[in-house]
């Protein structure tokens, strides 16, 4: 008989079963403290390793700083870097930046001295400063499909050009005498002609280089060939020159307005020439009235319209076994195209380091605190720029509004609009081809300028500001004024005749000038 509770041969045994873990029993105060103690020195060891490393960083690239900088530029950037990482954030910048510009300006301006150049202790010197952003090759209508037919080469000069020549130049006060008005009884807003408007007929466009500067185009071309090196003062179209005039006179100082059209050529041999023709190059100037001083200068390309730069391209192709060539044109937007002086002019002396002599500012000039200026007389900007523009353009002296303005007062004088639709500017160099032909023989004919004056409203706007107003605006009525010009645009210059709510009721095309520049028998 079996014993009971005993397992019989059928019956499975059961591994026998692991001991119990003890208890969770909490940590004491003196494991946590030693818990703690053990992180922080592993925090210590990690943050001295990284500050180790910062330090054997900030070392190498001090060495690298030294070497690519020289030790008078080192010594500069460390001057600047306060907290010594290497590194100039915005708020170490800020407090030095109006020392620093002080500093550099001062140092711009010294310059060695020729044995040939004349020692003239009075005469006043200043830098000016370039400021320049590449144009925007998708303004370019041929940009929409790629610029299909445009050699990359024909292009090449535009896509290189994407800095200034020259930053800075140094200038003497003197050289802008030529801004000084013709005669002291001249009235504000008066224009006088500093390059004259004087050649009637078209220049080639198959040309590389500028040909040698007058002595009164010498200071137009050394301030504008700070962008481009071949820089050509007067165009290949007119309008051409400079025209300015005054805007405010004191007992020493004048502020002259001024108005230069000049263009640039891109490319160089083998390739084909490349013209870059900015609307207009604008500004002022303040100046002693016997020019040993100038005070300010500004100049820059009007950048508040879409399109601001016409560029034209030689090309060639055979026709009956002849080698010609012809221009294709587009338009394009520049945002910053500017010179600006860097502080006023100053007085120098001569300084000799080694056998080198120096021409450099006085000590003086860094103490130098300028006085208020009380203007006796002066015009805004906005009337000196009209009048230039009307020395430039005869037909302006008819008043072009914008387009909504110049629909609304024919409404209230119940007058036709006298529009007009093109791509570029028609009141400057951005427009070439049927624009200036629509102004030198229509427009600007005295008969029309009085019939306009007289008996109509004019305006004329650019296509794109008419696609804007169309697709941005929210008045219903300037969009449905917009789509009815723009329903009748179909050619680079557009004439139209309005009724005061908006319906053509006339249009007329402007026809190009020919642009052919022929070379036969590969000639």
């Amino acid at each position: 008989m079996d014993l009971p509770g005993r397992p019989g041969p059928s019956e499975p045994r059961l591994p026998p079963q692991p001991p119990r873990r003890p208890p969770h029993r909490p940590r004491s105060l003196r494991d946590l403290a030693l818990l703690v103690a053990v992180l922080g020195a592993l925090l210590a060891v990690a943050a001295r390793g990284y500050v180790d490393y910062r330090e054997a960083q900030a070392e190498a690239l001090r060495e690298a700083a030294q070497k690519f900088l020289g030790m008078d530029g080192f010594f500069l950037f460390s001057s600047l870097d306060s907290d010594r990482d290497m590194y100039i954030n915005l708020e170490e910048f800020r407090p030095n930046a109006k020392k620093l510009i002080a500093v550099t300006s001062v140092s711009i301006l010294e310059e060695e001295v020729s044995r040939s150049s004349p020692l003239d202790l009075s005469e006043e010197k200043f830098s000016m400063m370039a400021r320049f952003q590449p144009l925007l090759p998708e303004t370019m209508s041929k940009s929409r499909n790629g610029f299909l037919g445009v050699s990359p080469l024909t292009l090449s000069g535009l896509r290189n050009w994407t800095v200034p020549d020259e930053v800075l130049r140094l200038f003497s006060a003197r050289q802008f005498l030529i801004f000084l008005p013709p005669k002291e009884d001249l009235k504000l807003g008066e224009p006088w002609w500093i390059i004259p408007n004087d050649l009637k007929e078209h220049l080639s466009s198959d040309r590389f280089y500028p040909p040698r500067s007058s002595p009164k185009e010498d200071l137009i071309y050394k301030l504008l060939s700070m962008f481009h090196p071949r820089l050509f003062v007067k165009t290949r179209f007119g309008p051409r020159g400079t025209v300015a005039c005054l805007m405010a006179t004191s007992d020493f100082y004048y502020t002259v307005a001024f108005r230069i059209h000049a263009e640039f050529q891109l490319n160089e041999p083998p390739l084909l020439p490349f013209w870059f023709s900015p609307g207009q190059f604008t500004g002022h100037i303040i100046l002693s009235k016997d020019s040993s001083h100038v005070r300010d200068f500004k100049l820059f390309v009007p950048n508040h319209r879409p399109l601001n730069v016409e560029m034209e391209w030689l090309y060639q192709y055979e026709e009956n076994g002849n080698s010609s060539s012809e221009l294709d044109m587009d338009i394009g937007y520049l945002s910053q195209m500017e010179l600006e002086s860097w502080g006023p002019s100053v007085l120098t002396e001569i300084h000799k380091k080694g056998k080198i002599t120096y021409r450099r500012p006085c000590d003086q000039s860094s103490q130098l605190v300028l006085e208020d200026i009380v203007w006796q007389q002066e015009i805004s900007w906005e009337k000196a720029a009209w009048q230039l523009g009307v020395a430039m353009y005869p037909f302006l002296k008819v008043t072009y509004l914008p387009l909504i303005k110049a629909f609304e007062q024919a409404r209230t004088e119940n007058k036709l609009v006298h529009s007009i639709v093109l791509w570029g500017s028609l009141d400057d160099q951005s427009c070439f081809g049927p624009g200036q032909g629509l102004r030198d023989i229509v427009l600007g004919n005295s008969f029309i300028v009085t019939l306009l004056k007289n008996s109509f409203i004019s305006s004329w706007s650019q296509v794109h500001e008419l696609h804007e107003i169309q697709n941005n605006q929210d008045n219903e009525s300037h969009k449905k004024l917009a789509e009815l010009l723009l329903e009748k645009y179909n050619s680079p210059v557009k004439m139209l005749l309005c009724l005061p709510n908006g319906t053509v009721c006339l249009t007329g095309s402007v026809s190009p000038y020919p642009r052919r520049e022929e070379k036969k028998n590969g000639s």
